[in-house]
């Protein structure tokens, strides 16, 4: 690579007008400073935190495809009403990509970056959709001997997310726990790591279809909140786990309010005295993620010990500290083909992720339909 290379970055912008704009820019590549690397980007997953950044708020059912096949451009109306909400970011033109994999080109002068040369990485650190990114060393994971890009790809978010909850689960005294819209990418990992490590995990699905996909891998608990018998089958789960916590990815409506109800109500079952201000027993529901922007409902008859809050992941590594960090790192590398493995339905280049028939189906957030993007395909 000769100074001076630019490459192709896919952007985002929300103008203050109410439009969102998605486009792509020939951006200069930073020379690497001592302890940096250049890295060329052959895979990186649209997960559901980057479509936050990539659609924001905007009715994608409004979008309009304009530019040329190689420079496309989209652009779709952000409802008013949800406009207060974008408003840190308005009228900047933002990269988009948490994460991702591919060769490293050239590095500055540390040992560190030198000993990174010409391998195979995994990344964090944003703006992932570009064919060049200059980033620390140690922002990178060297992937083991025959691991491809599009294997490591996915590395960080979705098993350092499963991970997180079970060493939420362990640090804040459970012993098994509940996880919906559990047929996703992420949840077949968490079954894998609890499967692995004997943890009892209730799975809340929405369809026979997403109980079938987690039956296949072994899942021990899977109840299907679109059937009449759910709220009881959910209860006869907590009771057999006794699993007091949970991870919600949908946020809105009642179910983080059931769930509560049912744990109290396992509770109950095997409790030796009534208490009118309900168990003692901690109940925690983590939301950590947004697929119904509905506020939440909790109708309370779960008692005076309980908890709903926010969960990121973010913010969880912040707390546990760079040890332990490494060792959780270390397991995902280890275990990469295995319990971390990812699926995709598609890979697609740059410009095709600008595609309206692509983004339709991204943008839904489709439990099993996850994609690729290879920012270096031509």
């Amino acid at each position: 690579m000769s100074d001076g290379e630019t490459g192709l970055q896919l952007r985002s912008l929300i103008k203050k007008s109410g439009e969102l704009e998605i486009s792509l820019l020939d951006v200069p590549t930073p020379e690497p400073a001592e302890d940096e690397v250049v890295v060329r980007v052959e895979a990186a997953p649209i997960n559901p935190s980057d479509l936050g950044l990539l659609v924001g708020a905007a009715d994608m059912s409004t979008a309009k495809l304009s530019g040329t096949k190689q420079a496309p451009v989209i652009t779709a109306k952000v409802p008013d009403g949800a406009m207060r909400a974008m408003g840190a970011r308005l009228d900047q033109s933002l990269p988009v990509g948490n994460e991702g994999a591919g060769v490293v080109i050239k590095t500055g002068s540390s040992d560190a970056a030198k000993a990174l040369m010409g391998k195979t990485v995994a990344m964090i650190g944003g703006a992932m959709y570009s064919q060049y990114r200059t980033l620390k060393a140690r922002d990178c994971q060297p992937l083991p001997d025959g691991t491809t890009a599009a294997e490591g790809a996915s590395w960080f978010v979705n098993p350092l997310t499963a991970l997180g909850m079970t060493e939420t689960m362990r640090r804040e005294g459970h012993k098994a726990l509940v996880h919906t819209a559990a047929a996703s990418n992420l949840g077949q990992m968490l079954n894998k790591i609890c499967i692995k490590d004997g943890i009892p995990l209730v799975n809340i699905v929405r369809s026979k279809e997403q109980a079938e996909i987690l039956n296949k891998i072994g899942a021990k608990y899977v109840v299907d909140s679109s059937v009449p018998s759910f709220l009881d089958d959910l209860t006869a789960a907590l009771v057999e786990t006794g699993a007091t916590i949970a991870f919600d990815a949908i946020g809105g409506g009642k179910l983080a309010g059931d769930i509560l109800n049912c744990m109290e109500i396992a509770i109950n079952k095997t409790a030796k005295e009534y208490s009118r201000y309900g168990s003692s027993v901690h109940k925690q529901v983590y939301v950590y993620g947004a697929l119904d922007i509905r506020p939440i409902e909790l109708p309370r008859g779960f008692g005076m010990a309980w908890g709903v809050g926010g969960w990121l992941l973010t913010p969880f590594l912040q707390k546990i500290g760079p040890a332990d960090i490494g060792r959780l790192r270390q397991r995902v590398v280890n275990e990469l083909k295995t319990t971390f493995a990812s699926h995709y339905t598609k890979v697609v280049s740059l410009p095709e992720a600008l595609d309206p028939a692509n983004i339709a189906v991204y943008a839904k957030r489709a439990t099993g339909e996850k994609f690729l993007i290879n920012p270096n395909k031509s």
